[in-house]
């Protein structure tokens, strides 16, 4: 059985609380990490470390969990970067831009979408990120949401169908018509390659009562919920998602009170994604309020080609602590721990024995850099499974 000691690490996050200092991120410092089998077989403190057939030293360097990425769109052809420049330019966000992929990704071959797959899954893991969810919706046809799913399921267990993006070109006057056909043979044509079942719940994209449905119809064929809510302006998506028992709702950037109250009264996560305000000039959510209230609030990159094109945690962290009023460390939790329960997942986002060895070493010596030193390539090396990468 082959071991790797990861020794002299400064500052080790585990989030496990009481396990350090630091409250939720269970600090511990001056420690090793020992890694058999692609989980976390032993941490304690370095003078103590065990003999391992491999050894990194950090070498005083911070060390903590791979982020847990759980909302991003990686299946798609084309670019938007004309788009961006216009909205930089002072014209408003207001969605639409998805069906311009959508005409690419039709377009585009199989090789073509997996190697921007691959590419946009190797850049995020350079920066850190070790679970990564990846959505279909820039298909939105039976076999091309299949594909894009199979495509997604090279790389990803986290994949969702998300169907339900916007209405196609196709059945703009038939609205009612294209969701069962989401429901019905998009559905069973999805469902084998896809964990998770999301709608965009917005105006301009799926009403309640359709978003009710095909969530509804999702669920009745195996797969967990999640849903796109309240980006644009106030809505149902919410409290609807909540109801639905969804693990996350995402985005959740116009919220009033009642929301506030039924998230803090449920286990759905509100993943938040600073990167999609970044790049439409936006109003940020309040993480600040969600917190307070008691919401599980996670970070998420929201990588797509035309509203967050980032495949960046630390960057996402930086946006939260400077915009979004979390300290660094509610920042860095959301990240890893919060993004983990945002999958419902207790074997990644936090390192303790029996864990899953995703882990990474900054060039920092304290998680605090990740915020304090924004753009800076601080990610020295990631392990994944207890493999370098």
């Amino acid at each position: 059985m082959s071991s790797l000691l990861v020794d002299d690490i400064g500052e080790l996050v585990t989030n496990v609380a009481g396990a350090g200092e630091g409250g939720p991120l269970g600090i511990r410092r001056r420690v090793a990490l020992l890694v058999e089998e692609g989980r976390v077989a032993w941490i304690g403190p370095s003078r103590d470390a065990p003999a391992a057939d491999r050894r990194i030293d950090a070498g005083g360097a911070a060390v903590l969990p791979g982020f847990v990425d759980s909302h991003a769109h990686l299946v798609f052809a084309g670019d938007r970067a004309a788009e961006f420049a216009a909205r930089m330019a002072g014209e408003p966000y207001t969605g639409g831009g998805i069906r311009t992929t959508v005409g690419a990704t039709r377009a585009a071959s199989d090789e073509e979408l997996r190697a921007t797959v691959r590419r946009l899954r190797a850049e995020a893991m350079r920066q850190g990120s070790t679970t990564m969810e990846i959505k279909s919706g820039y298909g939105l046809t039976v076999a091309d949401e299949a594909r894009s799913l199979r495509i997604a399921a090279e790389v990803s267990t986290e994949t969702t169908f998300l169907g339900a993006h916007v209405v196609p070109a196709e059945y703009a006057d038939r609205p009612d018509d294209y969701v069962g056909l989401v429901c019905g043979p998009m559905l069973a044509a999805a469902a084998p390659y896809a964990r998770w079942v999301d709608v965009f719940c917005e105006r301009g994209a799926f009403d309640a009562d359709h978003t009710r449905a095909i969530l509804t119809c999702g669920q009745a064929a195996g797969l967990g919920v999640r849903v796109h809510a309240n980006q644009l302006g106030p809505g149902p998506g919410v409290r609807l998602g909540v109801e639905l028992g969804a693990a996350s709702v995402d985005h959740c950037t116009h919220l009033d009170d009642a929301d506030v109250d039924v998230l803090a009264g449920s286990p759905t996560v509100a993943t938040l994604l600073p990167g999609a305000e970044f790049s439409t000039r936006s109003p940020y959510p309040d993480a600040r309020r969600l917190l307070d209230a008691g919401v599980t609030v996670a970070l998420a990159t929201d990588c797509n080609p035309g509203s967050s094109y980032t495949s960046s945690m630390p960057f996402c962290i930086a946006l939260a602590v400077r915009e979004m009023r979390m300290t660094p460390a509610e920042a860095v939790w959301a990240a890893t721990a919060g993004g983990a329960r945002a999958l419902r997942r207790d074997d990644i986002g936090v390192l303790t024995p029996g864990a899953r060895a995703d882990v990474v070493i900054l060039d920092a010596p304290s998680h605090l850099h990740l915020a304090y030193r924004p753009g800076v390539p601080l990610i020295r090396q990631v392990l994944h499974n207890g493999v370098p990468q």
